[in-house]
């Protein structure tokens, strides 16, 4: 199990920007594992990079520990109609691929439930801190340098041998496309014109086949963590484009549409078991 977490703090001190730190710890020996890193904000993005620099290096596990961020769980009341017939919301883009690695999600209930990370941020809080001091970082780029340096450091230290010795880590798949897993993803329509349009960004769409056209297709468009973007149509990749920023395009909301009334719910019940008890021939 891996506990993950961002810690906003005063990292440089009065000499740089306020920073947060992203990170995970292995839970049976107290690693801090790859992926940890600097950003401006808790985010999305943050998570994903953790991710797929823990599966690249370690491998998979089992299950993640983290709490009610908004960037993990979805806390807002956008609901699609596909959401409603469901009876239950969409997972959050970090959500979407930790599923799609098969990595059970374990949400803490309180703040004290997260104690072990919150003891590692302390920690840091002191010790990397003055390692930056001693480095005179002042920027986010300087200050990722010298936690990079650091890390290994810190482990040799700190991370303590577990008290089963029995790797627990699931190697990847063959096959597995990490790179497009831990992206951004949203779901579009191919437009009569052969693009797909998203928060005022056009993508052209090059015929396919044949001079095939895609429009009407529904495909997936996926904003990669180095910023560029790619569509696909089912596991076919139909188009890319050069990077743009990865921090808006997260953001992006649903249509507002109320939660499922309690009447909309048992009337879907209804459905439901109808079909159950009454199967198609």
């Amino acid at each position: 199990m891996i506990l993950w977490d961002g810690s906003r703090h005063e990292w440089l001190e009065e000499r740089g920007p306020r920073l947060c730190l992203m990170g995970a710890i292995d839970d049976a020996s107290g690693e801090l594992l790859p992926g940890a890193h600097f950003v401006d904000q808790e985010c999305a993005a943050g998570y994903l990079r953790v991710l797929k620099a823990i599966a690249l290096e370690k491998g998979l596990p089992l299950s993640a520990y983290m709490d009610r961020h908004g960037s993990l769980k979805r806390n807002d009341d956008h609901w699609t109609l596909e959401e409603e017939l469901r009876g239950v919301q969409d997972p959050t883009q970090v959500g979407r691929a930790l599923q799609a690695l098969e990595i059970e999600v374990i949400f803490a209930l309180s703040p004290q439930a997260k104690g072990r990370v919150e003891r590692l941020w302390g920690t840091l809080q002191d010790r990397l801190v003055s390692e930056l001091r001693l480095a005179g970082a002042t920027t986010m780029e300087q200050a990722n340098a010298v936690l990079l340096a650091f890390r290994p450091e810190f482990n040799r230290r700190f991370a303590i041998s577990p008290a089963d010795s029995t790797p627990a880590w699931r190697p990847l798949r063959r096959g597995t496309d990490l790179a497009r897993l831990c992206s951004f993803q949203y779901p579009a329509t191919v437009l009569p014109d052969n693009t797909v349009r998203l928060a005022g960004m056009v993508i052209d769409i090059a015929p396919g086949p044949r001079k095939r056209s895609y429009a009407g297709a529904r495909v997936d468009l996926h904003q990669f963590l180095d910023g560029s973007w790619r569509v696909y149509l089912g596991a076919e990749l139909i188009a890319t484009q050069e990077p743009t920023t990865t921090s808006e395009l997260r953001t992006i909301k649903r249509r507002r549409r109320r939660p499922p009334s309690a009447a909309w719910n048992a009337h879907r019940r209804k459905i439901r078991s109808s079909i159950e008890h009454h199967p198609e021939p």
